[in-house]
């Protein structure tokens, strides 16, 4: 990707949380990170014939999350790791197959050679589609390997806003923008150079999903009913329609992660999981900062350290995945709808007047030392009782948020 377009079309950008700086900081890079990102302090929501209104993601000023480019974040991990003299990178191989236990791959090189490598040990890092996850599976009997992989019957398409003439953002920069529409919603994060990734969530098999918005007069027709606001902010949109491809969006669970001793699966090769909290970059760089801490502890003990390292991730990893699953039908059903605004306000409220307060989201987002499955439960128990609390009652300004903080704290 450093000499070449890699996946086009196809890069939702990433938003950048507390858990993967973390993890950059231990390598010492969350300064150089940082610079190359956009602050994004909550969500600026665009309703149907309704004004714009932004829902921040914490009543804690210092609390928010950033749009970083995929590629950019990428190109500068790659750099870093060519800089270490232990590392070697090599690119355009395409593994055929991993022996478990002698820690082998076969695969073929650029040049089109049959090779092999042999390790101490293989990590697969290798995706959704991994080739080492496929390798454990091919074991399923003997490893008692259980996997699971769920697909949302929606799918995205990448468009874009370009910049004004003076290279300026054309909507808020520091939001990420949601155009929720109930079944289907478009987004937009902000870019450096002044534009915005924008991607489209539609269904498949309905009046609005990609099957059937298949000639420009149906998509121009389908924007001018439901998203006005963005055609004069994006004139090229059916060109980029068309021409960028359609990608699915799943959720992949697995275990166990390693073999032998010898192999172990990390990262999206362990827990792919959809794009919706934000989350998948984040866990993942927290996998590797969770495995050094214990490299630390149990050194090159590789069959005690993979056994205690998947123990410790696999209920957190797919804790996220359920999460990122809700987050998808709060984003497209319930931000603009009226108990979630108000259970969202008094959110915002707690948190800036009890600092030890978090909401679900901040819990997640926010608060790295907590694992997801802790966040998760306590959240979800949060979100219920304030929800039943917004539902009875339209007038927040009227809720000792004292006794309230009170009730929120014994659940």
């Amino acid at each position: 990707m450093r000499s070449a377009e890699v996946d086009e079309g196809r890069s939702i950008n990433l938003a950048l949380s507390a858990r993967g700086l973390m993890a950059l900081d231990r390598v010492g890079l969350k300064k150089t990170i940082q610079q190359a990102c956009i602050p994004m302090h909550g969500r600026m929501i665009h309703p149907l014939g309704g004004e714009s209104f932004l829902s921040p993601y914490s009543g804690r000023e210092e609390d928010y999350i950033n749009s970083v480019s995929r590629s950019g974040l990428n190109i500068l991990l790659l750099n870093e790791a060519e800089y270490k003299d232990n590392v070697s990178l090599h690119f355009n191989c395409r593994v055929q197959k991993v022996d478990l236990e002698n820690a082998t791959i076969e695969y073929i090189d650029k040049n089109g050679n049959n090779k092999v490598d042999k390790g101490d040990i293989v990590i697969g890092t290798d995706g959704a589609g991994s080739v080492v996850r496929r390798s454990l599976m091919a074991q399923t009997t003997k490893l008692l390997f259980n996997y699971e992989q769920n697909f949302l019957r929606h799918g995205y398409k990448e468009l874009s806003i370009h910049p004004d003439r003076s290279s300026n953002w054309k909507i808020e920069k520091n939001a990420l923008h949601i155009w929720p529409r109930g079944h289907f919603m478009i987004i937009a994060l902000p870019n450096l150079d002044g534009s915005f990734t924008v991607t489209m969530f539609h269904p498949y098999g309905s009046e609005m999903g990609f099957d059937n918005l298949n000639t420009k007069a149906k998509v121009q027709e389908f924007f001018g009913s439901y998203f006005p606001s963005l055609i004069p902010l994006m004139p090229h949109y059916v060109e980029e329609y068309f021409d960028n491809p359609v990608g699915t969006l799943g959720t992949i669970k697995c275990y166990p992660w390693q073999a032998y001793g010898k192999t172990l699966i990390m990262g999206d090769a362990s827990h792919a999981i959809v794009p919706f909290y934000g989350q998948g970059m984040n866990a993942s760089f927290e996998d590797v900062r969770v495995f050094d801490d214990m490299l630390d502890q149990y050194g090159d003990n590789w069959n005690v350290l993979f056994e205690k390292f998947q123990e410790t991730r696999v209920d957190n990893a797919n804790a996220i995945a359920d999460l990122a699953i809700d987050n998808f039908y709060e984003m497209r059903d319930k931000v603009d709808d009226q108990p979630f605004m108000r259970k969202r306000k008094l959110e915002m409220q707690l948190e800036q007047q009890f600092k030890d307060y978090y909401s679900k989201y901040s819990l997640v987002t926010f608060k790295p030392d907590l694992g997801y499955q802790a966040a998760m439960e306590l959240g979800r128990k949060q979100d219920a009782f304030l929800l039943s609390v917004c539902e009875k009652e339209e007038d927040i300004s009227k809720i000792d948020l004292s006794a309230l903080y009170s009730s929120l704290k014994n659940l």
